[in-house]
């Protein structure tokens, strides 16, 4: 399934049911579709891109084995922005059944500023919508001064009334600071 985008203002597109994804008319340089788990060197490769995706990996959940069983969980909700068939930019999404979470999404450097991350973000949000999630979270660095902004600007809070707490369960996933 390709997924198609117009160079318009992102909030006029239209979205068509097209075989259980997403069809839109073809005017930019770049096609969207699903992600596999064949591409996950290229994606890989372009998480290492940039400091802000590179420092969110771990060892465990995103190697191939980790990426391919979220896949196989969430096999609807995660895209690939490809040009020339280069994947320029990714999302991966996925749930459990109430809440989504949102955990990589990343434009290569060259392509921001361009729509893709608002597009890519829009594509998952409505396949979550389709399999039946009503919210969605992400985790963003504090820092991450680009992204909180590209956030706030989807429609995401930020939730100052929660303490966000995490466990390692492996020897080889830091708990973070």
């Amino acid at each position: 399934m390709l997924l198609f985008c117009q160079r318009s203002a992102f909030d006029l597109l239209q979205f068509f049911s097209y075989q259980g994804g997403y069809q839109m008319q073809d005017n930019r340089d770049y096609t969207v579709r699903q992600v596999t788990i064949d591409d996950y060197d290229a994606i890989y490769e372009l998480w290492n891109s940039t400091e802000q995706s590179r420092r969110a990996l771990n060892p465990v959940d995103d190697s191939r084995e980790g990426i391919e069983r979220y896949l196989k969980r969430n096999p609807k909700t995660c895209f690939a922005a490809v040009q020339d068939g280069r994947i320029i930019g990714v999302i991966l999404t996925g749930h459990d059944g109430r809440r989504a979470i949102i955990h990589h999404l990343c434009v290569h450097p060259a392509y921001r500023r361009m729509g893709i991350a608002a597009h890519l973000t829009a594509l998952a949000e409505e396949a979550l919508k389709k399999e039946g999630i009503h919210k969605i979270f992400g985790l963003v660095f504090k820092d991450n001064e680009a992204a909180n902004t590209f956030w706030e600007q989807q429609g995401y809070s930020l939730r100052t009334d929660l303490n966000y707490r995490n466990k390692s369960l492996h020897e080889a996933i830091p708990t973070g600071k």
